[in-house]
């Protein structure tokens, strides 16, 4: 099933790679690209614009614009092996089938560490809006609670996560347009002095290439989550196809919002090159936000924002664990009774359940740890990503002997090359735990290895 190019033909089918439909197909691409921006969150860039504004000088637009640039050629990559391997297993998937088996374990393990601790994380950080809301109620009680009903919905069907996604997603929308329209008119009026200025974009007196590839680094981490679209290739009508294009929809359609939204807070504080290291930073567009519309614009961005935006976020994330852990199970590469599919729904419920008890062994372990939890999560991610790279060149290039080498070879090294940058500025501590991580998951392979379990994945 190759074509002329000799890649895989788009029109591969699950069956055609060794496997049975067993998962729905009920997703269109508008179901995709919801999953997507509700994964990446439209509204991200507020949590973290003061630590990338004091890296770029101000120039937080312009670092959110190039950011689309460099995540275009990861996206690039996604949607070749998309095509190529329209699976649900991602990375796992596309490594061990085109760099060898124990890759793509290490890859799945890798990408494990960014999806199984992304929900703990949110669910920890929703649960401070919430305790912040009704201080009567401890954090943990909000935790479990919200981890109970989003296990719930997942197990409903995939259906049921997309319609969810889709109403909180259209909050979240209704949250950025309310914002833009009140700063808008600030702007009009002047407040705090604000003006419409070329400055946020480029500052001629500040700007440099180490600058902006400094302040990359933080902000890649905003966009991080379009990946997981990959996860739902066998549910999607249009398999790798549809994956492909929601894939790079959602980061397009999310970096216009991050560009927009960082350009108006960016006007408030025209002539700042910095905030003070601490809350000052930390709190930086939730402080603009009061100054633009008063305490109840700040309360709607900052407590309700990251409840309408988390608990999707989370929602979704489970839905992307247990269907990464579902393929590897499937291949044998974890417990197999793992890719249990309910004959009813078409979910793979063991594996739903399985994540929801992990999300409880992770509320115990990380509790009051967000900064770690963040870190590890970002380390995993860009650790996929790198292997994703890898990938497209070894199966293209090597196995298939592509004469597109623009495609297949200079666009995944310099994807390869911008991760492997954000990876080594990363914050020490999460590097030594992601190692770590990618440590036991070498033994794993090797304990695997010596108990014999097949080392090759079904291809045609």
């Amino acid at each position: 099933m190759t074509d002329a190019a000799g890649e895989l033909a788009p029109t591969a089918s699950v069956e055609a790679l060794g496997y049975k439909q067993e998962l729905k197909r009920s997703l269109s691409l508008f179901d995709l690209l919801v999953y997507g921006l509700v994964f990446i969150v439209p509204t991200a860039p507020f949590a973290v614009f003061g630590f990338v504004y004091n890296a770029s000088h101000g120039m937080v637009p312009l670092v959110y614009a190039v950011g689309l640039v460099a995540m275009l050629f990861t996206a690039s990559s996604y949607v070749a092996m998309a095509r190529a391997f329209p699976v649900s297993g991602s990375v796992y998937a596309y490594a061990g089938r085109s760099i060898g088996e124990s890759f793509g374990f290490i890859a799945g393990w890798a990408l494990l560490l960014d999806y199984l601790l992304l929900p703990a994380l949110v669910y920890m950080l929703c649960a401070v809006a919430f305790a912040s809301m009704i201080p009567g109620v401890p954090q943990w009680v909000w935790m479990v609670g919200l981890l109970a009903i989003n296990t719930v919905i997942n197990l409903f069907g995939i259906e049921s996560t997309a319609r969810i996604s889709m109403a909180l997603l259209a909050l979240q929308i209704v949250l950025l347009v309310l914002f833009a329209a009140v700063a808008i008119m600030a702007l009009m009026h002047g407040t705090a002095g604000a003006h419409l200025s070329l400055a946020p974009l480029f500052n001629a007196s500040h700007i440099s290439f180490g600058l902006i590839f400094n302040a990359l680094s933080l902000a890649v981490l905003s966009f991080l989550g379009f990946d997981a679209i990959s996860t739902l290739a066998e549910e999607a009508h249009g398999g790798g196809e549809a994956v492909g294009k929601a894939t790079m929809l959602s980061l397009v359609l999310c970096a216009l919002l991050f560009v927009a939204q960082t350009y108006l807070i960016s006007l408030f504080v025209l002539g700042r090159t910095s905030f003070a290291p601490g809350r000052e930073t930390e709190q930086a567009a939730y402080t603009i936000s009061a100054m633009i519309g008063g305490g109840w614009l700040k309360f709607l961005i900052s407590i309700v924002g990251i409840v309408i935006t988390g608990i999707p976020a989370a929602l979704t994330a489970q839905a992307a664990t247990s269907r990464l852990l579902y393929s590897m199970a499937r291949d044998g590469k974890l417990p197999r009774f793992l890719a249990y599919i309910s004959p009813t729904r078409k979910v793979p419920d063991l594996t739903i359940l399985a994540v929801g008890l992990l999300t409880l062994v992770l509320f115990a372990i990380f509790y009051g740890k967000i900064d770690r939890l963040t870190s590890m999560v970002n380390f995993g991610a860009l650790t996929g990503f790198v292997l994703l790279h890898v990938s497209v060149i070894a199966w293209f290039m090597w196995r298939r002997q592509s004469g597109r080498w623009v495609r297949f070879l200079i666009v995944p090294l310099t994807g390869l090359a911008i991760i492997s940058y954000v990876l080594w500025n990363m914050d020490q501590h999460a590097q030594i735990l992601g190692v770590s991580w990618l440590g036991a998951g070498i033994v794993i392979v090797v304990l695997l290895k010596l108990l014999g379990k097949k080392s090759a994945l079904p291809l045609e």
